[in-house]
């Protein structure tokens, strides 16, 4: 079974950074597709694919960045410039051929 484990969430004040990060139970090298999700309706905030191809929500352009790093077999999502409406629970997802997989998530809270 694979696992997905979030970390690095906290409470910060508006303008702050934090680092996600979602460890895997196995290389990562082999997932199609990586992303974060926020909040209960799993709101898309951003992906990569293993080919290095980012895609993120308006939202977040310019202030996150996602990536990976397949000897950590990790992935990790940069926050700078962050704002009360960053605030959720962040969920890391992968998707390998048909199987998908998700953390159990890591709450971000961001005061103003």
């Amino acid at each position: 079974q694979v696992q997905l484990v979030e970390s690095g969430g906290g409470l910060v004040q508006a303008g702050g950074s934090l680092r996600l990060s979602c460890a895997a139970s196995l290389s990562i090298a082999g997932f199609n597709f990586m992303g974060w999700y926020r909040g209960k309706q799993r709101e898309f905030v951003a992906s990569i694919t293993n080919g290095g191809t980012t895609n993120y929500v308006d939202s977040v352009k310019g202030r996150f960045t996602i990536s990976r790093d397949t000897a950590k077999n990790t992935a990790y999502l940069q926050m700078n410039s962050l704002k009360p409406e960053d605030t959720g629970i962040y969920y890391c997802h992968a998707a390998q051929d048909i199987s998908r997989y998700w953390g159990q998530g890591t709450q971000v809270t961001v005061s103003s």
